[in-house]
């Protein structure tokens, strides 16, 4: 008695999968379940990407304006914050620039390298404020490095490429931007 029950129960149950694997009329929406994940993490990485890539493109055309500036007046020093709003001001796009960039800016002697440091002086939100690491006026004809450093928030911060990225302990990834000059003479 028992045996032909699990036996009819078992015939019911590979008739009602056969009459399952025959259906068509979900395919679509299986398809769409499972492409959707794909195409949702291309277009957020690619929104991404690009968000990155304009903030960078425009970190290094300002900083570049902005030393062809420094390079070709030859007025008084000056100091950070007013490079920093300089760089800023030609960067529209970049969000909390005042904020969020520090400049470093250091005297290179070409007959005596010493290697720069490597690690650019960023801000850091976690701790507190920071006073500038290495921020030197050159005078007449010395040769200068400028080292911008950007740190902002990604649009989606848990998503694929912004997680690979190097962040911060506050996830935020750093855009670096350099450029070199001669201080002309006063």
């Amino acid at each position: 008695m028992i045996a032909r029950y699990l036996s009819s129960c078992a015939t019911r149950a590979l008739a009602g999968l056969r009459r399952f694997r025959q259906r068509e009329d979900g395919t679509a929406t299986i398809e769409f379940a499972i492409v959707i994940p794909a195409f949702l993490f291309l277009l957020m990485n690619t929104v991404e990407l690009g968000l990155i890539t304009i903030q960078q493109s425009m970190l290094e055309r300002a900083l570049d304006q902005t030393v062809r500036d420094l390079r070709l007046g030859t007025g008084a020093a000056q100091q950070h914050n007013e490079i920093r709003d300089a760089v800023c001001q030609r960067s529209p796009f970049i969000r909390n620039c005042e904020t969020s960039l520090r400049l470093e800016m250091v005297q290179v002697d070409p007959f005596a390298w010493t290697p720069i440091n490597p690690e650019p002086d960023c801000i850091n939100r976690i701790e507190d404020v920071q006073p500038v690491r290495a921020f030197i006026n050159g005078d007449s004809n010395d040769l200068m490095f400028i080292r911008a450093c950007l740190s902002f928030k990604p649009a989606f911060p848990h998503w694929g490429l912004a997680d690979d990225m190097d962040t911060d302990v506050d996830g935020r990834i750093r855009l670096y931007a350099t450029s070199a000059f001669v201080q002309e003479p006063r």
